[in-house]
């Protein structure tokens, strides 16, 4: 068994992190697993939504301090050019919705891997935690880009160089999360919303996804001349056509994401 598990659930493909016995914290063979399941969900046109969360107690401690401080190891550079940096790119050009279950501690990466996700969810006993500053590092893996952008640029920076444990509510109250569910309700809950997405017009959400990510350097000129451009192709899809008739005939729609 890898350190990735990996099930097709109808339209979704639900991915876990899988060692649980050092609470998810990465090494290069897991990061090199989970960029191989995240272009699987690009290239396979029967996904239409990504579920991540973690196996056992944990979502994810961050980076497995043993490998970086291995002298024969990857080191500091190519863990985060070779592993997190891949990962985030991959999440945010993925145009298809990835939902994220926080099933435990999300510490250091681990945290700011599930921020970078479409919609995050997390269980009500939940801690997140930006440790880098504990242990002499910066915030990776993408956390200085969207923290601020989701709980604003003061309680980011405090988050970043005090390193406090966050609650999932307190989480939940800043902007960082969508919901926050019972734990054991979480991963129901998280294949609830990802089923959800996997039968609207996926290919519509990843137009939207495409936009979200521009919007972060777009003045608004240059945003609403991309959203006119992309709601150009979105008229042209199938799903819009579907959309309108199912409307029109009263009756559900069933799009395909093209």
């Amino acid at each position: 068994m890898g350190f990735i598990l990996e099930e097709q659930v109808g339209k979704i493909l639900k991915i876990k992190l899988n060692r649980p016995d050092k609470f998810n914290s990465f090494n290069r063979e897991m990061a090199l697993a989970l960029q191989q399941s995240l272009d699987k969900a690009v290239n396979d046109k029967t996904v239409r939504a990504v579920f991540l969360t973690g196996e056992g107690k944990a979502f994810c401690a961050g980076q497995d301090l043993a490998e970086a401080t291995d002298a024969n190891g990857p080191g500091i550079k190519k863990i985060v050019e070779e592993h997190y940096n891949p990962i985030i790119a991959k999440i945010r050009n993925l145009e298809k919705p990835v939902v994220c279950a926080v099933n435990g501690v999300a510490a250091g990466a681990g945290a700011n891997i599930a921020l970078a996700c479409d919609i995050v969810i997390a269980g009500e006993s939940v801690a997140f935690i930006q440790a880098f500053s504990k242990i002499g590092l910066v915030p990776d893996s993408g956390g200085t880009f969207f923290l601020p952008r989701l709980i604003g640029f003061q309680r980011a920076s405090a988050l970043m160089m005090l390193g406090d444990k966050i609650s999932a509510s307190h989480a939940l109250e800043m902007g960082m999360l969508y919901k926050v569910f019972a734990d054991e309700l979480l991963e129901a809950e998280g294949m609830k919303i990802a089923g959800t997405l996997s039968e609207m017009p996926t290919l519509a959400i990843g137009l939207t996804k495409k936009l979200l990510n521009e919007s972060m350097a777009n003045d608004l000129f240059t945003q609403l001349k991309r959203e006119g451009e992309e709601q150009v192709a979105a008229a042209n899809s199938y799903d819009y056509n579907e959309g309108v008739k199912a409307f029109l005939e009263k009756r559900k729609a069933l799009f395909k994401g093209e």
